[in-house]
C-alpha cells in the first residue's frame, strides 16, 4: 500500500505541473480557441492569427494529412473517431501531448477460492506517457514518444495475479496466472514523415524500447479496451511485443491503407525492469492498415520473432494475427467503441495455438461500461503443468474468460479525472483443469481509476 500511495503522489502531482504548463503554454502562444471547426464567433476575422494556429495543430504522428485522433500505439491506426484523453500544449514550434493511467486496486483471482491458482494482491497499473512534435519544412514531421510504468515498483517482479496468463519469467520460473509487470521504460522512440501529397505519405520509425508492426494497437490504447484494468490473457497472441528492445520501421501510406516492414528484437524484456535489453534486430514483421472511413480501422499482420521466451531459447514463433476496431462518438462525452480480435502463434513441429477477444466500452456521461470475451488456446509447456499427468507439452486447452465492469467518475481535479469502478471476471477452464482451478472460478476487483479529462 505504501508504494502505491507513493506513486499515486507523485502521478497526481505531474499532472498538476503538466496542466499549469498547459495553461501557460495556451497563454503564451495564441488567444485563439483550439479547435479549428468551431464557427460559433461566425466569420473568422484574423486570419493570419489562424494561420498561425493551423501551423501549430497537432496532426497525426506519421502524417501531416491525418487526424491525431488516428495515432494508437507504435505505428498502429485507431478508427479517426476514437475520443483522445489528455493535455496539450504549445510551445516554441512545438506540439506537446501528455496522457496517462493509474489503477489502484484490491484484486482477488478466485473470489470463492475454487482451486488452487488463484492470488490477490493491493497493486496499480500504471503508465504515464509523453509526444511532441513539429514540422520540418513544409512537408516534413518529426515525432517522439516516451512511456513510463511503475509496474514493477507497485507489483514487484512477479507482477500481478491474472488467472490463465502467461508469458514472461521471474526468478528462472514461469509466470502463470499472472501478469508480468512492464518496464519502466516502456518506449523511447522518434519517427520522422515525409509528405508526397495530401493522399501519400512515407516515414521511419525507431524505438529503444518501441513496438513493431506486428498485432492490433496495444490493448490499454484501444478505445475499446482503455478503461479495463488488466491485460487480455491472449496478450502473447495479439499485442504482447509493444515493448520491445530495438525497433526499426518503415511505412508507406496511401490514402486510406498502410503497408510498413519492420526488424526488431524477438527476446522479451527480460527481468531486470529498470535497463536497458541488449538490441539483436533478429526479427521482421509486416502490417496492412485499411480505415475505410472515419469509424472504423482494420489490420492484418505477420511476423516471425525470433527466441521471445527466455526459458525457451530455442522455440521462435510465427505470429499472425488480424483486427477490426469500431468507434461512434455522439455528445460531449458518450461514445461506443469495440474491437474484434484474433492471434495464431505457430512454433515449428507444433500446432498453431490460437486467440480470439472480442471487448466493447460503452460510455455514457460520466460512466463507463464495458465487456472482454477471451477463448485462448495454452498448451500444457505454457500454463507449466506436470506432462505425467496431463500429456506431452504440446496439447492445449481451451481456456474462456469473460469480463463485466463499470465505473463511475466521481470527481475532477483541474483536468484529471478520478473514478470508481469494479469488474467480474468469470473463467472456464476444460474439465481436465479444473481440479486447479475449480469448475468455474471468479475474478474480482475494486479500484479508483485516475486519467486525464477527454479532449473536446
Amino acid at each position: 500500500m505504501k508504494r502505491i500511495i507513493w506513486v499515486l503522489l507523485v502521478f497526481v502531482s505531474s499532472w498538476k505541473i503538466q496542466a499549469q504548463d498547459h495553461m501557460q503554454g495556451m497563454t503564451d502562444t495564441t488567444k485563439h480557441p483550439m479547435h479549428m471547426n468551431d464557427h460559433r464567433h461566425g466569420k473568422m476575422e484574423d486570419m493570419k492569427g489562424m494561420e498561425g494556429m493551423q501551423d501549430m495543430a497537432m496532426s497525426h504522428a506519421f502524417s501531416l494529412n491525418l487526424p491525431m485522433n488516428r495515432n494508437g500505439s507504435g505505428t498502429g491506426w485507431v478508427p479517426d473517431a476514437s475520443p483522445m484523453f489528455g493535455y496539450m500544449v504549445h510551445a516554441d514550434g512545438w506540439m506537446f501531448m501528455f496522457h496517462g493511467d493509474i489503477f489502484p486496486r484490491y484484486n482477488k483471482q478466485d473470489m470463492f477460492s475454487k482451486g488452487s491458482r488463484g492470488g490477490e494482491k493491493w497493486d496499480a497499473p500504471d503508465m504515464l506517457m509523453a509526444m511532441g512534435q513539429r514540422k520540418v519544412g513544409m512537408k516534413g514531421l518529426f515525432h517522439f514518444n516516451v512511456m513510463l510504468s511503475t509496474d514493477a515498483i507497485i507489483a514487484g517482479g512477479s507482477g500481478y495475479p491474472l488467472l490463465f496468463q502467461t508469458g514472461e519469467s521471474w526468478h528462472g520460473q514461469p509466470l502463470v496466472d499472472r501478469q508480468h509487470p512492464h518496464d519502466l521504460f516502456s518506449e523511447l522512440s522518434v519517427s520522422y514523415a515525409q509528405a508526397l501529397s495530401k493522399k501519400a505519405d512515407v516515414f521511419i520509425y525507431f524505438g529503444y524500447p518501441g513496438e513493431p508492426a506486428l498485432g492490433p494497437v496495444t490493448f490499454m490504447h484501444r478505445p475499446s479496451g482503455q478503461f479495463l484494468p488488466d491485460a487480455p490473457i491472449g496478450h502473447h497472441w495479439e499485442d504482447a511485443t509493444h515493448i520491445t528492445f530495438g525497433v526499426a520501421t518503415f511505412g508507406i501510406r496511401y490514402d486510406k491503407f498502410k503497408l510498413e516492414g519492420s526488424s526488431f528484437t524477438g527476446r522479451e524484456p527480460d527481468v531486470h525492469r529498470y535497463d536497458f535489453d541488449k538490441p539483436r534486430f533478429n526479427s521482421w514483421s509486416t502490417r496492412l492498415s485499411f480505415n475505410p472511413c472515419a469509424n472504423w480501422a482494420l489490420q492484418v499482420s505477420h511476423g516471425f520473432i525470433k527466441s521471445p521466451e527466455d526459458l525457451l531459447p530455442e522455440e521462435d514463433v510465427h505470429r499472425t494475427t488480424a483486427s477490426a476496431t469500431y468507434v461512434q462518438t455522439w455528445g460531449s462525452n458518450d461514445y461506443f467503441a469495440a474491437t474484434g480480435l484474433w492471434g495464431l502463434n505457430k512454433t515449428p513441429g507444433q500446432d498453431g495455438s490460437n486467440a480470439v477477444l472480442l471487448e466493447a466500452t460503452l460510455r455514457l456521461s460520466r460512466w463507463a461500461l464495458y465487456t472482454r470475451y477471451e477463448w485462448v488456446d495454452k498448451s500444457v509447456e505454457e500454463l507449466n503443468l506436470t506432462e505425467s499427468i496431463y500429456g506431452p507439452a504440446d496439447r492445449l486447452f481451451g481456456l474462456n474468460a469473460l469480463t463485466l465492469g463499470a465505473a463511475y467518475d466521481l470527481l475532477h481535479i483541474g483536468h484529471l479525472v478520478v473514478a470508481g469502478g469494479g469488474q467480474a471476471t468469470l473463467n472456464k477452464p476444460p474439465a481436465m483443469l479444473q481440479g486447479l482451478y475449480g469448475k468455474m472460478p471468479m475474478g474480482g476487483q475494486l479500484y479508483l481509476h485516475i486519467y486525464p479529462a477527454r479532449m473536446q
